[in-house]
């Protein structure tokens, strides 16, 4: 996950709190040197950390702890407010129909997030359009293109106009009341005049109704003098913040971006189209603390393209009637979803267990493999394994590119998942519970099962 050396120090002081027989002053010290040094190595700045960390200090020592709350899970509150709070406020974020207006630096990740943003304005309904307006970098209309393609989105370019506030006209008159056109500008090497310049005569005559600044998390404290400087010059109403997941300047980029005045209203957390996030600051650090995410998890599932089909093999699953058809369709919507440790992330608990990379890697290629056998497979044969033998395995490991026995290891796969819901299904007191849950509108795990 994003500043994952961050997340797991934090988790590391929670641990340790959390193993503690009694709360006293010198496990408090212990407590603030840790959250000062996670902050630092993080490249949150240094004044900032300390004055954090000695408000966690007196807040512990003030002992308010609320009614029914020990000073336990009072000192975790107090560290994840605080956390919070450097953060800044949560920007509510509408998605409708608009003009967006990308601004930034060279090299910040300004085209690519204007496909990521385009795909995220698609996921929830709405049809966009990418106006090429960067007429200095060399092959920047082409890489626009190329992505605009890659997201389904529309695209305009003027290549022979060598004014980008033509452009940006242009391209906004061709734009339908419905759909959200996304403008992307050229950048310098820094702030300078001739840039501020034309992203003010872009402003004018595309008249946004959000500018976005698009900056590099690597920057770290130095982005929140980029966002303050933009800010300033063309009246900033947010902040894409980029590469998050590899930066260790991560928590110096986040910090100092909230403390400049323009909001936080993305992250990009991969390198994929579908991974930029709105950044919401109480459920980015609930992941940060190992406390998980439960409502960007089901978000998530909720933009996945073969939902309902994804539903009904559930169903079936349960009910006995799973086919290998089902088992397509589970995992081609668990692949869209993202890579396995990350989905981890999302549920409470799992952020701080020790979970094995490797494993989990080999299990998610392993998944693709299934997927690629799945595919050279007929509709008769996903209908009903039983007919897959002898030739119909070789065929299908040819097709697929697999050897036989990853075949035969798919369908004794199959064999044992359909097994395993079977014995849950047939559990009649998990079952009832389950029934319950849902008829509640929603199942929660957390809640056991009771007679």
């Amino acid at each position: 996950m994003a500043l994952d050396s961050l997340g797991k120090s934090l988790r590391s002081i929670l641990s340790k709190i959390a193993r503690s027989s009694t709360i006293d002053e010198e496990l408090l010290n212990e407590v603030v040197k840790d959250l000062q040094r996670a902050l630092l190595q993080a490249d949150v700045n240094v004044q900032l950390a300390l004055e954090l960390s000695q408000r966690v200090r007196s807040r512990a020592q003030a002992g308010k702890v609320p009614p029914g709350a020990n000073l336990r899970d009072y000192l975790v509150r107090v560290i994840y407010e605080e956390i919070c709070g450097i953060l800044g406020k949560e920007a509510p974020y509408v998605v409708k129909p608009k003009r967006i207006m990308l601004v930034g630096l060279f090299g910040q990740g300004k085209t690519t997030h204007a496909g990521k943003l385009a795909r995220y304005y698609q996921k929830k309904g709405v049809h966009t359009l990418l106006i090429a307006g960067d007429i200095h970098r060399p092959a920047a209309i082409d890489q626009l293109e190329q992505i605009s393609r890659r997201v389904k989105a529309g695209f305009y370019a003027h290549r022979e106009e060598k004014r980008a506030e033509v452009i940006a006209r242009e391209g906004r008159a061709r734009a339908a009341p419905s759909e959200t056109v996304i403008l992307d500008t050229a950048g310098r090497s820094a702030i300078d005049p001739e840039l501020i310049a034309e992203i003010k005569r872009c402003k004018q005559a595309f008249e946004p109704e959000e500018v976005l600044l698009v900056l590099d998390a690597a920057m770290g404290q130095l982005a929140g003098r980029s966002a303050a400087a933009f800010h300033e010059a063309v009246g900033l109403t947010g902040v894409i913040l980029t590469k998050l997941d590899g930066s260790a300047k991560g928590g110096g980029a986040l910090s100092a971006v909230a403390q400049s005045g323009a909001p936080i209203l993305f992250v990009g957390t991969g390198e994929h189209m579908d991974e930029l996030e709105h950044f919401e600051t109480t459920r980015f650090v609930s992941r940060l603390l190992g406390m998980g995410d439960i409502k960007s998890l089901v978000e998530r599932f909720e933009t996945i393209e073969r939902k309902e089909e994804a539903e009904k093999a559930a169903a079936n699953l349960m009910s006995g009637k799973f086919t290998l058809q089902d088992f397509y369709v589970q995992i081609d919507s668990l692949g869209k979803m993202g890579p396995f440790s990350k989905l981890l992330s999302f549920l409470p608990g799992f952020a701080t267990a020790k979970v094995d990379e490797k494993q989990m890697e080999n299990t998610q290629h392993q998944m693709k493999r299934f997927k690629n056998i799945l595919e050279s497979m007929t509709k008769e044969e996903m209908s009903n394994p039983n007919l897959i033998k002898g030739d119909r395995i070789h065929r299908i490991a040819r097709g697929s590119g697999q050897k036989p026995q990853e075949v035969r290891a798919l369908l004794k796969y199959y064999e044992q998942t359909k097994k395993a819901a079977h014995g849950l299904a047939s559990n009649r007191k998990l079952r009832r519970h389950m029934e319950k849950q849902f008829a509640q509108g929603g199942f929660n795990a957390a809640t056991p099962p009771s007679e």
